[in-house]
């Protein structure tokens, strides 16, 4: 009878030990995020339906963003906006009104409750008249400066080497619009910058900060498809959404 107890005990030790723990199984399940691209409107030199595919294409680069895209504005407006955990302000509402006071509430309790925001190119002109986005943005449009430079390759000077972001990157070139217009005192953690060949001044070109809980990256790249596929300006364009997004960010050759 001793022995048969042994014999059991031995049994039960050596299966517990070829069994993972839980938390090891856990650990190693892919993580993932539903990202939303907000777009159907913008600047008329903006053609939204060419580079909401392109980004589509970009962020799905990494495996773990599920991406969903909606064109109309209005959505921010539903409760459905909740169901994602990252929302991409894709456009901007030219010469037509915002998506309204829900949609504003919705996205302020968004960010703030702690999921993600990712604005790119002229989403810093989206929700003109409503003060709060340029703190919620951190820099917005002011169409009192000047908008650009002209359209043309210069260099974005990665400055903050040590964020998940942009750790291992090195600056680049890129054929883009230099935004000189972005206004807005909220402190920043600036990860890029580059100079205008107009008047020689660095211009913010992306950076990060928290919002509340949420985390909120923004990019003043993207003008285009070929902008937007540039290879350097897609990798930051995709490990920026993914840190927003409460992941950590990858190089593409590892997702």
């Amino acid at each position: 009878m001793k022995n048969t107890l042994i014999i059991a005990a031995l049994i039960i030790f050596i299966a517990g030990c070829n069994q993972a723990p839980t938390d090891s199984l856990q650990s190693n399940e892919p993580q993932s995020r539903k990202v939303l691209i907000v777009t159907g409107i913008d600047h008329p030199a903006h053609n939204w339906r060419q580079t909401a595919p392109a980004l589509t294409d970009v962020l799905r680069a990494d495996n773990r963003l599920i991406v969903d895209v909606v064109e109309q504005p209005d959505f921010l407006g539903s409760d459905e906006v909740f169901d994602y955990d990252m929302v991409v302000i894709h456009f901007m509402n030219w010469e037509k009104p915002d998506p309204g006071p829900i949609a504003r509430a919705n996205l302020q309790d968004f960010v703030n409750n702690g999921k993600g925001l990712f604005v790119l190119h002229f989403g810093c002109g989206a929700f003109q008249g409503w003060d709060e986005f340029s703190n919620l943005a951190g820099r917005a449009w002011d169409p009192k400066m000047r908008a650009h430079d002209p359209r043309g390759p210069f260099t974005v000077d990665i400055i903050n080497k040590n964020h998940p972001i942009t750790r291992g990157m090195d600056s680049f070139r890129t054929d883009d619009e230099l935004y000189t217009c972005l206004d807005g005192d909220r402190k920043v953690n600036m990860l890029a910058t580059a100079r205008s060949k107009v008047d020689g001044k660095d211009y913010p070109m992306a950076f990060v900060f928290e919002y509340g809980k949420g985390r909120v990256f923004h990019c003043a790249l993207g003008h285009d498809v070929k902008s937007i596929k540039n290879p350097p300006a897609a990798e930051l364009l995709r490990r920026g959404c993914a840190w927003a997004a409460g992941l950590s960010p990858v190089s593409k050759n590892l997702n």
